[in-house]
């Protein structure tokens, strides 16, 4: 099938040899500028997705998709609420919660921090803190124990290890003839637990429900309960869902709004990311502005050929856009397939490269995510694609309106 002569002309000049090699030279920096920028924006975006998805993960290892507390702190009758709660059907479990502050101390040493009672086995089903125990394990916790599960950080500042103890100052007090004394009550350290956030492995510390509800003087009352959803990104339908439909007074949240700004910070820096890096694309794109000028100056008696022939100045417009996006394109899947090998093979790649350079880029003594994570998002992918490909087609514009805008008669004269 015989082909448009615009696109087979644009087709020819591409793989011709030209008499100035400079030309030719320029037009492989386009592409290489292309095929780089376009790797740097995959990786970079794969990279920072991959960072999302571990701290999301790490921190719904702690907090639930969505919690439902007391209007005044304490909730009576949880098996209803969570009883309500799993009926719809995005819940995928319930889990009810006390959560106070306190302040523990181990000899001399004191620490504020937030005391969370929880019942171990329904724990499991809204949180992950069993995949992160460096000692003992949740199912530790037992009622009338009185057993403590500390983060790493808080059991690190209390200088406690298993099986020391640790007293828990609660904030309400006895009332005395003295005047009011605090709370306290011994729990034994039955385990630590690291869950690469230092807000939780600083703050945290775990007991069982029963223990929580008689420190706190709670009884039978709770203070929420905590939800697992099938798609955490539903949350927030979840929540207005729930608005409607519990029959006592809550305060119902998601992680979205608990975390809010740290995601929403997360994803500005993705964006002024994507920003930055799409520099890259076009300035690289806008070498072919150069390439074409000259295209059109070496070519300027082809062109009043063409004209002579009949060719209109659209048509040796299109000859020249042709060559252009041909350079944006070959740059385009050098580059595309180049980041996709390279952020899915980043697991291989940055061990391959402290090996080589004899050191570790993410120690384990500095960074509480000591490997580069990827997760390479097709949907990013087609925005980068579409992104340079436009900047390289808007970038042969103007060369391409100045060719055909040619003389022939001027080009011509001196021939």
């Amino acid at each position: 099938m015989a082909l448009p002569f615009e696109l087979a002309i644009g087709l020819r000049y591409t793989r011709a040899k030209r008499r100035n090699h400079f030309i030719s030279f320029i037009s492989l920096i386009s592409m290489l500028g292309i095929a780089l920028g376009v790797t740097a924006l995959i990786v970079v975006l794969s990279v920072m997705n991959g960072f999302q998805t571990e701290l999301r993960g790490r921190i719904l290892a702690v907090v639930s998709h969505v919690q439902i507390s007391g209007a005044d702190g304490e909730m009576s009758g949880w098996q209803d609420v969570a009883r309500d709660a799993e009926k719809l059907p995005e819940v995928r479990a319930a889990a009810p919660y006390v959560q106070a502050q306190g302040m523990l101390s181990s000899g001399p040493l004191v620490r504020g921090a937030v005391v969370r009672g929880i019942i171990p086995g329904e724990e499991k089903k809204v949180a992950d803190f069993s995949a992160h125990m460096r000692q003992g394990a949740l199912e530790s916790l037992q009622a009338g124990a009185f057993g403590i599960v500390l983060g790493s950080e808080l059991a690190r500042a209390l200088d406690a290890s298993p099986g020391d103890k640790v007293t828990v100052i609660a904030p309400q007090g006895v009332v005395t003839p003295a005047g009011v004394v605090p709370r306290l009550k011994s729990f034994t350290v039955s385990g630590i637990f690291e869950v690469g956030m230092f807000e939780y492995d600083n703050g945290l510390a775990l007991i069982h429900l029963a223990d929580a509800q008689k420190l706190y003087r709670m009884e039978e009352r709770v203070s929420g309960v905590r939800l697992k959803l099938d798609d955490l990104f539903r949350a927030p339908q979840v929540v207005r869902q729930l608005a409607g439909t519990l029959a006592v007074p809550a305060w119902i949240s998601d992680w979205t709004r608990s975390h809010a700004n740290f995601f929403r910070a997360v994803q500005i820096e993705k964006n002024m990311m994507f920003i930055i890096l799409s520099l890259i694309v076009a300035v690289a794109a806008f070498n072919i502005v150069s390439t074409l000028v000259m295209a059109v100056t070496d070519k300027q008696a082809d062109i009043a050929i063409l004209r002579t022939l009949g060719a209109s100045p659209r048509s040796v417009m299109a000859i020249f856009i042709v060559q252009g996006a041909l350079i944006g394109f070959i740059g385009l899947g050098l580059g595309v397939a180049g980041g996709v090998a390279l952020s899915l093979n980043i697991d291989v790649v940055v061990p391959c490269i402290e090996r080589l350079l004899g050191t570790q880029l993410f120690s384990k003594e500095v960074y509480y995510i000591s490997s580069l994570p990827s997760e390479l998002q097709w949907r990013d992918v087609a925005t980068i694609t579409s992104v340079s490909f436009a900047l390289s087609l808007l970038a042969t514009l103007y060369p391409s309106w100045r060719a055909s805008g040619v003389n022939p008669a001027e080009a011509l004269r001196y021939e």
